[in-house]
Order: C-alpha cells, then sequence, then structure tokens
C-alpha cells in the first residue's frame, strides 16, 4: 500500500514555473514507477509526465515536453514535477499516481496503468 501526499500548487502567472512535490509512505518507493497528470474541469483526466523507477528515464506528453521536468528522490520518497512557462490552458488539479512493476520505454502513459493516487493538487494559471 501506498499513500502519496501532493504539494505545491497554487496560483501562477502565464509564464511562470511552479514546483509541484509528491511524496510517498511504504518502504518500497523506488520499486513505483511514478507519473503526474492533471484534469481541469469539465475534462478528462491526462498524462502529463512519468518517470520510472531506476536509471529513471522519463517521458512527457507533447504539451509539456521541453517545459516540465520529472524528477525522483528515491531517499525522501518524493517524486518532483517542475513546470515552467505555464499557460492558462494548464489550470487543473494535478495528481501523481504511482505503478507497481517495471514500465517499458514508451508505457505506463495511461491513468489506468497506476495502482496509487494521491488526492491532487490545485494548479490555477492566471491570465
Amino acid at each position: 500500500q501506498v499513500e502519496l501526499v501532493e504539494s505545491g500548487g497554487g496560483l501562477v502567472q502565464t509564464g511562470g514555473s511552479l514546483r509541484l512535490s509528491c511524496t510517498a509512505s511504504g518502504r518500497t518507493f523506488s520499486s513505483y514507477a511514478m507519473g503526474w497528470f492533471r484534469q481541469a474541469p469539465g475534462k478528462e483526466r491526462e498524462f502529463v509526465a512519468r518517470i520510472r523507477q531506476t536509471n529513471p528515464s522519463t517521458y512527457y506528453s507533447d504539451s509539456v515536453q521541453g517545459r516540465c521536468t520529472i524528477s525522483r528522490d528515491n531517499v525522501q520518497k518524493t517524486v518532483y514535477l517542475q513546470m515552467t512557462s505555464m499557460k492558462p490552458a494548464e489550470t487543473a488539479v494535478y495528481y501523481c499516481a504511482a505503478r507497481y512493476g517495471l514500465c517499458s520505454m514508451y508505457a505506463c502513459l495511461k491513468a489506468g496503468e497506476y495502482n496509487y493516487w494521491g488526492q491532487g493538487t490545485q494548479v490555477t494559471v492566471s491570465s
């Protein structure tokens, strides 16, 4: 069982930056691939970024590629999402998720592939 708690959300201006954190409970954080998703009002939850367990390769959605960086600290049991050049359309609740088991290079991009979810943190980008 893994419990995930996100933090770092808030209000940011267009073009600004924000870093989200997600801290996990449990002893085997390094066994989990971690992902960030977001959900805007009236829209489906969408993939943002994913990081694998070790030698951590990353994958980003086309919409954030080049503007976001996902990273993890297995000692602190925390995954981060650094976002830059933010846009109003990125206003959403951001969720972190954990998946037990390996992800191939282009896998673990769908919400259904993850076992555990945090409660979400609101990010609002003002125009």
